[in-house]
């Protein structure tokens, strides 16, 4: 005797492409992204422009068009951990959360100290 697949209990509803006031992220402030939505798609879009792995969001700060977005990535694997070479990029999304332009803004070792609270 065949088995039969269980339906789903209720289908998916249709979208109609009416405008519910909600953007992609589920933020209804006028389709604007908060800033760990914005900060999540800037570091997404970064790991997928660069190919590298990603270490952290290291700095988020507001702008008047939208976000500038600071997204650490493991560059270069060494061993130990300690002398990977670890690179920060800028991201810079709209206020959709739509990246619109970045640049590689330091490279470090993952051992090396910070001057100057950077």
């Amino acid at each position: 005797m065949k088995r039969q697949a269980r339906r789903p209990a209720k289908e998916p509803a249709a979208d109609t492409g009416e405008d519910t006031g909600a953007d992609r992220s589920g933020d209804a402030r006028n389709g604007r992204v908060l800033p760990a939505e914005a900060a999540r798609r800037a570091a997404e879009q970064i790991v997928a422009l660069t190919g590298r792995e990603l270490e952290s969001v290291v700095s988020i700060e507001r702008r008047d068009e939208g976000w500038l977005i600071g997204v650490e990535v493991v560059e270069t694997r060494r061993i130990p951990d300690s002398a990977d070479i670890l690179a920060v990029f800028e991201a810079e999304v709209d206020e959709h959360g739509d990246l619109y332009g970045y640049r590689r803004t330091a490279r470090h070792s993952r051992g090396q100290l910070h001057r100057g609270g950077r």
